[in-house]
Formats: C-alpha cells, structure tokens, sequence
C-alpha cells in the first residue's frame, strides 16, 4: 500500500497541499489543494487571517479524503518570526499582526534600552530585522500591555496551527530561532533574555526540533476530516524546510532560496556571534538536525511580485524575464534592502524614486522595471558572495537556487554572470520537499540526511547556468 506524507506548505500570499511519496525510489510529489493568503488591514493593523487560513487547512485535508489518498503523516511549514498569544481559554489575546506591519517602528529602540544591540546578537546570532519576534513582543508589550500579562501560550504561527489539529503545544525549533530569542549555545530560550525584556517568560513551551511527532488529531478533526493521521514537525520555517532540500552533500557551495525573500547562505555546525558577522547583517537561524543557516535575508522576488500585481497581472513572471532581458543595458541599481522596499504603498513608485533620489535613469518601461529589480538582485547575491568567503575565508563554487525562483531563468544567468559562479536551479518546490523529507527521515524512508539530498537530485530536474 503507497503511503503518502502531505506538506502544508503557506507562504505569505498562498498555501499549498502537497502529497510525497517514494515511487521506484524516487520522490513523486502531487499538488491536491491550492489557497490564497494575504494580510488584511484590522483596526488599524495588517493581520493574518488566521481563521480562514486553519479552514483551508481542513478543506484541504477533506480534499485528501475526497481523492482517496490519506497521508501516514503531515507537517505544516508557514513564513517566520509572527505569532499569537493566547489566553487561560486558548482564546487568541490581540489581533495577529504581520511582519510587514509598521507597529515595530521605534521598537528596536526600546529593546536596546533593556540590551545593547551587539549584546543581543553575540547571545542570539540573529540578523537584525525590525520585524523580528523581539521587536513585536516589545510592541505588544508598548501598545497593549495587558495582553502580554494574560498570555498563557505563545505559539508562532505554525505552532498555533498544530494546537489546532492535535491539541498538543510546541514550540518548534527553526522558527523559534526568528524570533531572537533563543541562544545558539544552548538552542532553547534564553529566558534571563526574556525575563530582562519584561516579557512573560511562562508563556513560552519545550522547544522541540523537526522530525518530533506532535499527536494525532483531535476527535473533533477526525470528524470533519473524515480520518486519522499523526502530525510530524517539519522545519516549520518555510526557508529551513527549504534548505533542507538542497540537493547537494558537500561544503563547496552556497544556497539561495528564492521566493518572496531570497535567502542566501551556507550550512554550518556552530554559530558565528562575532561583531564581524553582525556588522555584515548575517544572521545563524536554526536548522535541521541543530545546523545553523548561515544566511542573509534578501528582498527577493516580492519586489517583482508587487510590480506585477500593480501592473493588475497583466504578465507572467516568465514574460517580466523576457522583458527585462530585452532591455539589456539598462543599468540603474537598487538597493533591495531598503527599508524602502519592505511594505511601500505602490512598488512601481517607490523604484523611480529610489533612481530619481540616487541620481540614476528612471526605469519607464515594464521591461526597464524588471531589469531593474532583477539587476539589482543580482548584484545583491553578489555582494552577499563575497561578504561569506571574506568571513570564512573559504571560496565556494558553486551556488544552488531552490525555491519558486529557480523558475527565474534570466534572474539566474544574471546571478551566474555577477557572482562568477556556477549556477543550478532547483527544485522549485524546495519548501514542501524539505517538509516531506523530514516526515520521510522520521518514517525511516531514507537512513540520514545525506541520503534524502542525494533522494532529491536523483528526483528532480536541476538547470545549470554559467
């Protein structure tokens, strides 16, 4: 009988059902369900939707049931560092507020009142991002003091999702690492952290690490799903499960996983907390098997996703390559990580006067507008390269792309062209393959890591740009 393992996989503008299973030794994957996500403004706040977002869950296990494919097990993975707070009633306290919000504004300033910020990150490791958890807390803490106080459970968002279908709490370990406030000596909270900031330390639980079976569903899940089946924690961060599936076993390359963020880094066994690492922003997130993500964090294609959706989707994203590859000359360059950029209220303005401001030619074209922003991300990675050899001291070869934006041909020959390096694309559903490998390793299908990366390459077509 096939055994099917299902990876819910929800970034921040969809969500995706996707059945794995090993066929002739190789990984098959099946999309059954597909959802929109997006924030919403809430009094006064950009909020998830989570209610609507737990039903598409749901909807999309009944769709398992429909098709007659039940999955042994299921893991969910979701975007990092937001979370809820829920009360003695398991009721959520607030409303849930997205990263891109601006309430964080300011709050970088609170902390460091409490923790100097070269203190924060040799106890932490992680980048500097002003919407990290950190940053949020003190906001709640700032804006809504009381909530904080009631707070039983925090619970990132993947973790609320799992309470959800098993009753069980757990916090998992890659997203718990976003949240600056977990020590990478000890891989679990640093509550003298917690309890200086005036955060309530009680409402934090075990940190447990991917591969860990959360329960089963509830008896009320089981009724409206129509079956059973254990709930497995995979990285629950969409870019650990990404990385995870790299297909590649050696120490002779780089990662960028490229979505609505590119993530661009190395795996290592120990952190790096040295002042020379922070003052290049790179941050050691947690990783499978307690690996670090030796990463930055990239703008990525949200940039080109936000033109496109103000052009009312009137292109492709293979067609915006196409445009932009003939413009070719075209050399105004953006910043990408300009705050700029993170949440403006339209994309295609705030590029002309980032060019007009830094005295480069205004892109006027739909093609100029993606060379732009391709160009510019280009030489980010390129930029980035560099930054890692310098702080390791060791050349890499190669660089493998994973993520929707291995499916970026010209953005790839770009990135091959800047960085000097080799380039290989794939596989674009990375984040739902590392979900599923981790089910997989825990089911025993593959016997160690370096088995389910080589299950990967033998799986799925990989381009190679140079």
């Amino acid at each position: 009988m096939q055994k099917y393992y299902l990876a819910v996989d929800i970034g921040a503008s969809s969500g995706r059902h996707i059945l794995g299973c090993l066929e002739d030794g190789k990984i098959t994957l099946e999309e059954i369900y597909r959802f929109e996500n997006g924030m919403v403004k809430k009094d006064g706040y950009l909020c998830w939707e989570l209610d609507r977002l737990f039903g598409e869950i749901v909807n999309g296990l009944k769709k398992c049931r429909e098709i007659g494919k039940i999955p042994t097990s299921m893991g969910i993975d979701t975007w990092a560092v937001d979370f809820v707070l829920l009360d003695s009633k398991n009721q959520i306290l607030g409303n849930t507020v997205g990263y891109r919000d601006k309430r964080t504004n300011g709050m970088d300033k609170k902390v460091y009142e409490v923790i100097n910020e070269d203190e924060l990150y040799s106890r932490t490791g992680i980048q500097k991002q002003i919407f990290n958890t950190i940053y949020q807390l003190m906001a709640v803490k700032t804006e809504h003091p009381e909530d904080l106080k009631l707070a039983e459970s925090f619970l990132m968002i993947p973790d609320y999702f799992n309470y959800l279908l098993t009753g069980n709490k757990r916090n998992e370990y890659t997203n718990a690492t976003t949240t600056q406030l977990v020590s990478p000596v000890t891989k679990d909270w640093d509550m003298d952290l917690i309890e200086t900031l005036g955060y309530n330390k009680t409402m934090f639980h075990t940190i447990s690490m991917p591969g860990t079976l959360i329960g089963n569903f509830t008896e009320q899940m089981k009724e409206a799903v129509g079956f059973d089946c254990e709930v497995i924690l995979p990285a629950t961060h969409d870019t650990g499960s990404a990385v995870l599936a790299v297909p590649a076993n050696d120490e002779d390359y780089l990662y960028i996983s490229s979505g609505t963020w590119s993530l661009m880094g190395i795996e290592r066994k120990e952190a790096d907390s040295s002042m020379v690492s922070k003052a290049a922003n790179f941050t050691n997130e947690g990783g499978y098997d307690y690996r670090f993500r030796y990463l930055k964090n990239i703008m990525g294609l949200w940039m080109i996703q936000s033109v496109r959706h103000e052009l009312k989707d009137a292109y492709s994203f293979a067609r915006l390559c196409e445009l932009a590859k003939e413009t070719d000359g075209f050399n105004s360059k953006l910043d990408v990580n300009d705050d700029v950029f993170l949440s403006p209220d339209n994309m295609v303005e705030a590029i002309k006067t980032y060019c007009k401001e830094t005295n480069q030619k205004v892109p006027s074209t739909v093609g100029e507008l993606a060379a732009c922003i391709y160009n510019s991300l280009a030489m980010s990675y390129a930029e980035t390269v560099e930054e890692i050899e310098k702080i390791t001291g060791k050349p890499y070869s190669r660089i493998h792309i994973v993520g929707g934006g291995a499916n970026a041909d010209y953005l790839n020959e770009l990135t091959a062209k800047y960085t000097n390096k080799a380039v290989y694309a794939g596989p674009t559903e990375a984040t739902a393959i590392g979900n599923i490998l981790a089910q997989m390793l825990k089911a025993k299908e593959f016997v160690s890591l370096e088995d389910a990366r080589n299950g990967v390459f033998q799986s799925f077509s990989i381009k190679e740009f140079k």
